[in-house]
């Protein structure tokens, strides 16, 4: 048991430390100012309008088969449940001071469910890395509509009235690929497209993975860090996060002995449980406004410990199952 803990550790570890150079050095590209916030904009624009869409609708009309998938409509239900039961654990933990914590309810309940998830896939999943990006698209049509909801309103604990904004935001480009490409194929119509049309949406979502993970150590590089003001609320973060979250979840899976079932599905929801926060937050933040430099310090701490924490719970709940 112990060696094929510790293989698995590093096998996944190897994965997210691939990914986490990428991400060191696009953070130091933009604090070297080599690469300008107005880039990293345009590069964040392009990959959520064309290369994250692109990922969708052809590995959705490629490869998603729902005779094949016969538990597809359950996915976008655990994105929502997931985050509920997250939040609901970091209510308790805060539960002295919510009214004032709400951002940290946020960190602690909203993964980063796709530009985290995805790199990691591809590396550890390979041969089925298709198969693992349909899961985390169906995951992510129930949990996105939260993250840009109540993950917002917690995050600038304000309560604009900007519904229109808010409609746009939850609706956004892979969310729109996701849905329109979904109703194609339960609907039998996704032979529509040519497959010359679809071979190039290929091409063009091959990029989408390396290119978000490039976004998102750009996004964290550019977070101006002296010192850290609130290790109290962090470690509670963190508690959520990394124990009580992906504890759960592995309680609940080993119940229903969903490994034996679906063995995919079980190691896709123990890396979404033990995730990193959603850098969706970060820039909720930056652009309704709130306590920025609280959110940064607990981003890019938590990310670390992700390094740590995502390779532990995958490696453990592999080796608890042969």
């Amino acid at each position: 048991m112990n060696a094929i803990f510790l293989s698995g550790f590093l096998h996944v570890f190897e994965a997210l430390l691939r990914i986490f150079f990428i991400i060191l050095l696009a953070g130091l590209l933009v604090r070297k100012n080599i690469i300008t916030s107005t880039q990293v904009d345009a590069l964040s624009k392009i990959t959520v309008i064309v290369l994250l869409p692109s990922l969708v609708l052809s590995n959705t009309l490629l490869h998603f088969t729902p005779r094949n998938l016969s538990y597809w409509w359950l996915l976008p239900v655990l994105g929502i449940s997931m985050s509920l039961w997250g939040l609901l654990l970091a209510s308790g933990i805060f539960f002295n001071n919510y009214s004032s914590k709400k951002d940290m309810l946020a960190l602690a309940s909203m993964q980063n469910a796709g530009y985290l998830v995805l790199p990691v896939a591809q590396v550890v999943y390979p041969e089925r890395f298709n198969e693992f990006a349909i899961l985390t698209f169906l995951f992510i049509l129930g949990y996105n509509p939260l993250l840009w909801t109540i993950g917002k309103q917690l995050i600038t604990n304000t309560y604009h009235h900007d519904k229109p904004r808010r409609l746009e935001q939850i609706i956004t480009p892979p969310a729109a690929a996701n849905i329109f490409s979904l109703l194609l194929v339960l609907s039998g119509l996704q032979h529509i497209f040519p497959e010359t049309l679809v071979q190039s949406f290929d091409f063009l979502g091959k990029a989408a993975v390396p290119v978000a993970t490039f976004v998102l150590g750009a996004t964290l590089g550019s977070i101006s860090l002296k010192k850290l003001n609130s290790m109290i609320d962090i470690t509670k973060v963190l508690l959520v996060k990394y124990l009580l979250l992906p504890l759960s979840i592995v309680a609940i899976l080993s119940y229903l002995h969903l490994e034996k079932k679906y063995p995919l599905l079980s190691d896709f929801l123990i890396i979404q449980a033990s995730a990193a926060p959603a850098t969706g937050l970060i820039l909720q933040v930056s652009a309704y406004g709130g306590n920025r430099q609280k959110v940064a310090e607990t981003m890019l701490v938590s990310y670390l410990i992700c390094l740590i924490a995502m390779p532990f719970w995958l490696a453990w709940w592999h080796s608890i199952n042969i």
